[in-house]
């Protein structure tokens, strides 16, 4: 009878209380008897816990139940319910413990989702507020004070180019070799480029071939301005060559109206004018003026106007930085040969010998690092900061910055100006002034208009 019984069963964990299920046990008996239990039509019933087990048999409804000793081992067997079980709630009780008594229902809080919360408003129409949910990242110093590090960034914009300036020329007052010199310019900005690679500050953004076929054009005007910049430096007056290089609007606008094709408004031409007076009176009158310093820092404008053309071409997605790091090394090769070749030879006669008798081994060297350290640290935070800014601030910024050169290098170098030459110089920053104002403006509305 077991055996048929165990064929025709199925195996279950545990057994769900029935409500007609009463117990009916004295502490000292160690069976158990039943007032009722369910019974199939057709199969019984046994549940076996620990030694005993329980066994149910009739064939309608309800029958007597009874004890019977079992073995430990054998397995517990249950037989298919029917479907009234089902339809009774049986399946629906509460569980049993392992002592047999009802286990309490477990409840779990549920914290409701963020995401489920806006995905649900979202699909309702409506809005969530999801910041109740998410930890705000503290704010940095630049996040809090935007305007004072803006403020920084011009300031030490100002200071390093100054800087520059004034040592550029100190150098070049014992040591006139100013092709060699740009060669070193760069040469330390590259070593600092590389150095901050390796570092990963910043990191090293990829280049392809592609990139750097758009990039040399950009790099070879860029050294051909610096070298041509070093060669006025060396000699002319600091001032007298920032005072033609303010002719350099001049020659965007007139490289974007017959090269690009662009249509420069009639008001841009004629803000031009002053800066036009400004420098042919400061040049006519410039006690240091020769035809090698001013031709050199009109070729620098001409190379600067062709590398801001170029530029536009070559506009890439990397950031700042990179770029200006790589510009820098494709523009080191440039400048190496006419170096070599112009003034090799001079140098390994004399240049450098006389060089280190002025002022020292020391001194020589260290002069070298830092000018070519505050070269590309100035042109950096130039790049920076012009990021950060609109570009009528962009355009006020450059303005100033050649005041605050042309006026600085004239108190440290002692330089003697004319009465005409301080008006002209006025006149040509004025000149710039008016200019920058106007194609800031027209850069804005033309902006406004596409986002319109």
């Amino acid at each position: 009878m077991a055996s048929a019984t165990a064929m025709a069963s199925i195996r279950v964990p545990c057994v769900q209380q029935h409500p007609a299920v009463l117990s009916s046990n004295s502490r000292g008996d160690s069976s158990a008897r039943f007032s009722a239990a369910f019974a199939s039509p057709a199969r019984g019933l046994r549940f076996s816990r620990s030694s005993s087990s329980l066994k149910l048999g009739g064939n309608n409804g309800f029958a007597g139940l009874g004890l019977v000793r079992r073995s430990r081992f054998e397995s517990p067997a249950v037989p298919a319910p029917p479907p009234a079980a089902f339809e009774s709630g049986f399946f629906d009780a509460k569980p049993i413990g392992l002592n047999g008594s009802f286990l309490p229902p477990r409840r779990r809080k549920v914290e409701p989702s963020t995401v489920c919360a806006a995905a649900a408003a979202d699909a309702e129409g409506d809005g969530v507020d999801i910041s109740k949910g998410i930890e705000k990242a503290p704010q940095s110093f630049a996040d809090k004070y935007p305007a004072l590090v803006t403020g920084f960034f011009f300031f030490m914009w100002y200071l390093l180019n100054v800087i520059f300036n004034i040592l550029n020329k100190k150098i070049y007052n014992y040591f006139p070799y100013p092709y060699f010199v740009s060669v070193i310019h760069l040469l330390v900005g590259v070593v600092y480029c590389l150095v901050s690679w390796g570092l990963g500050l910043p990191k090293r953004a990829p280049i392809d071939k592609d990139l750097l076929m758009l990039l040399t054009p950009v790099a070879f005007c860029h050294a051909l301005g610096h070298v041509t910049t070093n060669v006025s430096f060396a000699t002319v007056a600091v001032s007298f060559t920032h005072t033609i290089k303010a002719l350099e609007p001049f020659f965007n606008a007139a490289a974007s109206q017959f090269v690009l094709g662009q249509q420069i408004p009639f008001t841009l031409w004629l803000s031009l004018a002053p800066v036009v007076l400004g420098v042919s009176m400061a040049s006519l009158t410039e006690l240091s003026f020769n035809w090698t310093g001013f031709i050199s820092a009109m070729i620098s404008n001409i190379s600067f106007t062709y590398r801001s053309i170029y530029s536009k071409k070559a506009m890439t997605g990397m950031d700042s930085t990179n770029l200006y790091a790589y510009i820098s090394i494709i523009a080191l090769f440039f400048c190496i040969p006419p170096a070599v070749i112009i003034e090799g030879p001079k140098l390994l006669q004399h240049g450098f010998a006389d060089g280190i008798a002025k002022v020292g081994m020391v001194k020589f060297v260290s002069d070298l690092f830092w000018v070519g350290m505050f070269y590309h640290l100035y042109n950096q935070l130039a790049t920076n900061t012009l990021e950060r800014v609109a570009p009528l601030t962009h355009a006020v910024g450059n303005v100033l910055k050649r005041v605050f050169v042309i006026g600085f290098s004239i108190i440290v170098f002692g330089n003697k100006i004319s009465t005409q030459t301080a008006i002209g110089t006025s006149i040509a920053i004025a000149g710039v002034a008016i200019y920058s104002f106007i194609k800031a403006k027209l850069e804005e509305e033309k902006r406004a208009t596409k986002a319109a």
